[in-house]
């Protein structure tokens, strides 16, 4: 007993520096002007202006559209991912063709390049093909996650062999052995990687800000950066409104997934 209060006390001490800046956050959206700069610093607000800040951040600037555009942007992003990887993953872990160990090769090669290496090439294709400031330039450079194949493989290696056999004796062909028998049973592996993929999209700031100049389809973090050419760019209660509302749903959808991405990690060995 004492052990276990003592690991619990341990993991509240290394949480404390975690959460402060998001606690320092969220107090800082609900004071006025005043107190945010006031002496001595507050955590807890002596009047509330919640409603003030969080009505400048959603009205003065567009920040349903920043967060509309961010919805459209992650979710076909990882439509994308999910179809190609579940393939690509199945092919990797349960089918022999010449050639899949140099492919797994450069998949794992892949895991190595950041995206800043292919930006400017990238870059350069959009413009001359007059494609940047669309969704479809936000979403080119993460069409093929090397990630997702990789999670999916390793999650599809402990699928038992015996029931895909079965299924090939009944006639069924690899695609609808993806479809009926994989990817039912695959979704503690797609809700795993759906958390990694629409935290890091969302929060993606450094493709958006090369490949969008325009408010018009500006993502969520990008929409922050813009905050500074607008009329609260010294409004820091509602800058920080806007920080609460753009992070709000990755909180929402992580204890929402939380059981499933758990499981999913736990099941393809990434520890």
């Amino acid at each position: 007993m004492a052990k276990k209060l003592l690991q619990h006390g341990v993991l509240c001490l290394l949480l404390v520096p975690v959460l402060a800046p998001f606690i320092w956050m969220v107090s800082t959206s609900l004071k006025p002007a005043e107190e945010i700069f006031g002496a001595p610093l507050r955590l807890i607000p002596q009047q509330l202006a919640a409603a003030e800040n969080y009505g400048r951040a959603l009205f003065d600037v567009p920040m349903l559209s920043f967060m509309l555009n961010g919805l459209i942007v992650v979710l076909g992003i990882l439509v994308i991912q999910v179809t190609v990887a579940l393939f690509a993953g199945y092919a990797l872990a349960k089918l022999t063709f010449r050639g899949r160990d140099l492919f797994f090769g450069l998949v794992l090669l892949a895991l190595c390049i950041p995206i800043q290496v292919p930006a400017l090439p990238l870059y350069l294709v959009l413009a001359e093909l007059r494609l940047l400031n669309t969704y479809f330039a936000l979403i080119l450079p993460f069409m093929f996650s090397a990630f997702a194949i990789f999670l999916f493989r390793q999650f599809f290696k402990g699928y038992p062999e015996e029931v895909l056999q079965a299924a090939r004796l009944d006639g069924m062909t690899e695609f609808e052995i993806v479809l009926r028998l994989i990817l039912p049973g695959a979704r503690p592996a797609i809700a795993a990687f759906s958390v990694f993929s629409i935290v890091a999209h969302w929060n993606d700031l450094y493709w958006p800000l090369i490949a969008i100049t325009s408010m018009e389809r500006a993502t969520p973090p990008l929409g922050m950066v813009l905050f500074r050419d607008s009329a609260l760019s010294a409004d820091y209660g509602a800058l920080t409104a806007g920080a609460v509302i753009i992070t709000v749903p990755l909180l929402v959808l992580f204890v929402l997934a939380q059981r499933q991405f758990v499981r999913g990690i736990t099941m393809t060995g990434l520890k």
